[in-house]
């Protein structure tokens, strides 16, 4: 707050980004722009609006006034205070897009995600492997302690109802809907648009344009392959995962976490897990991603590869709760033929046990410092 005068907090829905900004700055006024009397009354008078939500003030949801954005640039530029604005917002390509029209270099942009593991540690809630992957992260699942497969189910309605229809034109619900349930399949794998169109029905063009749509929301992101002269043909095509990890059990029909346990899908269900707290591990240290897999055409893989300094670590994704040698065989390898690799990790479904020749063998629960590690 003491760099910019403006400061967006960009995320999910429901990833706790009006919560923490009014918690961490409760002096603050507060506006959202999802009220409608609010758009309007913005929309008929903007002056008056402004004068009576002076700075400082946080304007949630600000992707449905970007207008608004031009407004406070010239506040901004007139004042050219620190710590005026705290902006919210959920669509990232339309938050972006009047970002950078209006506050380029007035404003620093966080991106917040839905609680990672290691703040849920922190607030005493620890949740087994089958427990962790179905109960999934949204803030308000904890706190209110509300049931996790309604949430999820409430939260697909809505996004549906209220984002899908305002950003794209989706012809018909129930093909978006077979997408998203095919893309749940699918997670943790590359990308084929030609195929997700055939089973859905649409046309390879409006595949992407969904994909983009999902991306834009923040609720699929998009891994891509590390590229780097091996010697060896390297797959181009990138991999997609869920933000919010609790969504993929509801798109499944998954019941229980005792289910989920037993589901063919649960060791692709892990690693969007994993690579997800990897990805707020980034955020949450304000770096960025720097995260990638790696897949030659010979079929040898490494499921999330760190880039630090440069370097590539390499991590194995198990969602088995019993170490065996076989799991690190992968990572083991690439570092025997790609020399700048840093120590390789695997991260598991059981206990951290430390060095196994070489190889740091952590639980899932310990992401943050497999992060963190030098």
């Amino acid at each position: 707050m003491s760099m910019y005068p403006v400061v967006t907090i960009a995320g999910p829905r429901q990833s706790g980004k009006t919560t923490l900004a009014r918690h961490l700055y409760p002096e603050y006024d507060y506006v959202s722009m999802e009220d409608l009397r609010a758009r309007q009354y913005f929309y008929q008078d903007p002056t008056h609006f402004l004068e009576q939500h002076k700075a400082p003030c946080i304007f949630d949801e600000v992707q449905n006034t970007p207008e608004l954005l031009s407004y406070l640039q010239g506040i901004v530029d007139e004042e050219n205070r620190p710590g005026m604005y705290i902006l919210t917002g959920s669509r990232q390509m339309e938050l972006q897009e009047t970002v950078t029209q209006s506050l380029a270099g007035r404003t620093g942009v966080v991106d917040l995600l839905p609680l990672s593991m290691q703040e849920l540690k922190d607030a005493g809630i620890h949740l087994g492997r089958d427990e962790m992957l179905f109960t999934g992260c949204l803030p308000r699942v904890y706190e209110m302690g509300l049931d996790p497969q309604q949430v999820y189910l409430d939260y697909w309605r809505t996004y549906l109802e209220r984002d899908v229809r305002q950003i794209v034109n989706v012809r018909s619900l129930k093909h978006f809907e077979l997408f998203l349930k095919l893309l749940a399949t699918r997670v943790g794998q590359v990308v084929n648009c030609s195929s997700l169109a055939t089973d859905v029905g649409v046309s390879s063009s409006t595949i992407g344009e969904w994909l983009s749509v999902l991306e834009a929301s923040y609720v699929i992101f998009t891994l891509y392959p590390y590229y780097k002269n091996y010697g060896k043909r390297l797959t181009k095509s990138p991999k997609i995962y869920f933000t919010e990890p609790g969504v993929i059990p509801c798109l499944l029909d998954i019941e229980t976490p005792a289910q989920l346990g037993r589901d063919p899908l649960l060791g692709h269900i892990f690693e969007n897990m994993v690579v997800v707290e990897a990805l707020k591990a980034r955020f949450n240290a304000g770096k960025r991603s720097n995260l990638y897999f790696f897949r030659d055409t010979r079929g040898f893989e490494i499921d999330l590869i760190l880039e630090e300094h440069r370097r590539p670590r390499p991590v194995e994704i198990k969602a088995g709760m019993t170490f065996t040698p076989a799991m690190v065989r992968n990572v083991q390898h690439f570092a025997e033929i790609v020399e700048e690799s840093l120590p390789p990790c695997l991260v598991y479904g059981g206990d951290t046990l430390g060095m196994y020749h070489n190889v740091q063998v952590d639980s899932f629960a310990d992401m943050t410092s497999v992060i963190n590690r030098e």
